[in-house]
């Protein structure tokens, strides 16, 4: 079997040969670009993010962590932390389940799904807040038959995991389509030939040919999952250390001129962010070496 997975493997499209240069535009213009570029990316990236840690430590780094060890502030981290750690695996599974059904396989509908799934993208996260208020909210659709039961949706955590759950989970299964479609079926269908079985073809062929993209997915979907606010602010109710996330906090913080508070609340969110990168890298690298040294 395994011998069937490698020789799968195998089957590929010979790569096009390397031209040196992708370009013959002059040394100026590429200057010029790169230029543009990290101008660009100072202005609107750079300058930001390091306002958010000065201002977040402009009146010391007394204030900076009793803002941070607040028991609201502790009560937002964790309701975060968990609404992300539930959705993005949610929405992990079913962005790959989607991608290997409409880059696999032909079907009626594939362009109805394809729309299902860009259905976040084109509608508001308030939007989306208020369909969930319609839906499981007291005066809802669904509201008097919850009720009746003991169970809360709107203005409880069950709420605030749908709301995320339907902004996010475009990321992964947009990442994993174009790719999936780019490589075809023939290494799977090498693999079935030579006796390999459903399962065994997608973690032995597939995944590791997608691994990156559903790495990336994976950091776009938490990245939003923990920034969210817009789908969130509607249905939490803002009831403070039990629906607060923390996008939640640092606007109420914000709102009370507690502006170092909510800076310093601010700048933890954007670790959440940078640490989520950083272990992307870190995987990323460490793949790099295996591969080097399986190579040598």
């Amino acid at each position: 079997m395994a011998g069937a997975i490698a020789a799968s493997r195998s089957v590929r499209t010979p790569a096009p040969p390397d031209t040196g240069r992708p370009t013959t535009e002059p040394a100026a213009v590429r200057w010029l670009l790169i230029g543009i570029a990290v101008l660009f990316l100072t202005l609107i990236v750079l300058l930001p993010l390091l306002t958010v840690f000065v201002e977040g430590l402009k009146r010391g780094w007394e204030v900076y962590l009793s803002a941070l060890v607040d028991p609201d502030a502790v009560s937002a981290l964790k309701l975060t932390l968990l609404v992300a750690a539930i959705a993005v695996p949610l929405n992990t599974v079913f962005g790959i389940a989607a991608s290997w059904l409409i880059a696999k396989f032909s079907f009626r509908g594939k362009s109805l799904l394809l729309s299902l799934i860009d259905l976040p993208f084109s509608v508001s996260p308030v939007i989306a807040g208020f369909m969930f208020m319609l839906l499981f909210g007291a005066q809802g659709y669904l509201g008097p038959w919850l009720d009746e039961r003991g169970l809360q949706v709107v203005f409880a955590p069950t709420g605030i995991v749908l709301a995320t759950m339907f902004v996010t989970f475009p990321f992964v299964a947009r990442e994993l389509i174009p790719l999936m479609q780019a490589q075809g079926i023939q290494e799977e269908e090498a693999a079935a030939t030579l006796g390999a079985k459903g399962f065994r073809i997608f973690w032995s062929v597939t995944l590791p040919n997608i691994k990156w993209g559903l790495l990336y997915g994976l950091v776009l979907c938490n990245a939003r999952a923990m920034g969210e606010f817009g789908a969130v602010s509607v249905v939490s109710g803002h009831i403070r250390g039990e629906t607060n996330t923390l996008p939640l906090h640092v606007e109420i913080l914000y709102n009370e001129y507690q502006f170092s508070a909510s800076f310093a609340a601010a700048s933890l969110l954007m670790l959440l962010a940078l640490l989520t990168l950083g272990a992307k890298s870190l995987v990323e690298w460490k793949t790099a070496q295996r591969n080097q040294n399986l190579e040598g």
